[in-house]
């Protein structure tokens, strides 16, 4: 028997959800490091707090996994580009 679902909604209590946030945060971090190693994956993982505090966690290194992800999301944005110019060629 698993625990009841929660409601999603904003915790208004300031000392309530910083103690969620930090168990959420450690949570995801666990699972991005978990998937990494099991699925050789390379993982990049960046979050902010609501002051501004950066935590981030990286397979790699996170400068070589934004230099992947920035490549990655130019060549998709050039093929979907192209995609598009056929559309209307064919048209």
């Amino acid at each position: 028997m698993g625990r009841g679902k929660i409601e999603i909604k904003r915790i208004d209590n300031a000392t309530s959800r910083q103690v969620t946030f930090s168990k959420r945060r450690s949570g995801l971090f666990k699972k991005a490091k978990e998937l990494a190693i099991l699925c050789d994956a390379e993982v990049g993982l960046v979050v902010f707090s609501s002051t501004g505090r950066l935590y981030d966690f990286a397979s790699t290194s996170m400068k070589s996994v934004i230099e992947r992800y920035s490549e990655a999301r130019e060549e998709h944005h050039q093929t979907m580009s192209a995609s598009a110019e056929a559309k209307v060629y064919m048209i």
